[in-house]
């Protein structure tokens, strides 16, 4: 029973040594443990703080990558339209360009038609007249020789006139 139950000197060494153990620890042991101890929690604390910072940033780094992307998309829309205003003006003033050619050269042919038509005509008075021309000289020769032929001729004339 003397395991069980200590004796006082035993107690007392017992005490002496956890005393001057715990004097040991705290003189070297403890002030360098909380001292790490805190230096760790303040660490933990900056890396908390430093995360909160980078969440904000990053929030804010989002909301002005979709900005900067709506600008884009404005930008995009806006330059679009701009280019098809540019292709359906280049396409009317090309249409307009074609309808002014295309009037030039019916005006044109018109022209060239109206001045063959004239030329035609006045080679069709000329080839009238230059037969009208003949014609009055073959009667005239007639007419000179013979006077039955010249009344002959006369009444031929016009019943040739009647006719047509």
């Amino acid at each position: 029973m003397e395991l069980v139950t200590p004796n006082i000197g035993l107690l007392f060494w017992m005490t002496l040594s956890f005393a001057i153990l715990l004097f040991i620890l705290g003189r070297y042991a403890w002030k360098p443990i909380m001292k790490m101890i805190k230096e760790r929690e303040r660490t933990i604390e900056d890396a908390l703080l430093s995360a909160e910072k980078t969440k904000l940033e990053m929030a804010n780094l989002h909301i002005s990558n979709e900005k900067l992307l709506k600008e884009a998309k404005e930008e995009r829309e806006m330059m679009l339209r701009d280019a098809r205003k540019v292709k359906e003006g280049i396409i009317n003033e090309a249409k307009q360009k074609a309808v002014n050619e295309a009037n030039l050269i019916i005006e044109s042919a018109r022209q060239t038609i109206y001045n063959e038509k004239m030329a035609a005509i006045t080679e069709l008075k000329n080839q009238i007249a230059s037969l009208s021309i003949e014609i009055a000289e073959k009667i005239l020769t007639s007419e000179l020789t013979d006077k039955d032929k010249q009344n002959q001729l006369i009444n031929k004339f016009l019943d040739e006139v009647k006719l047509n």
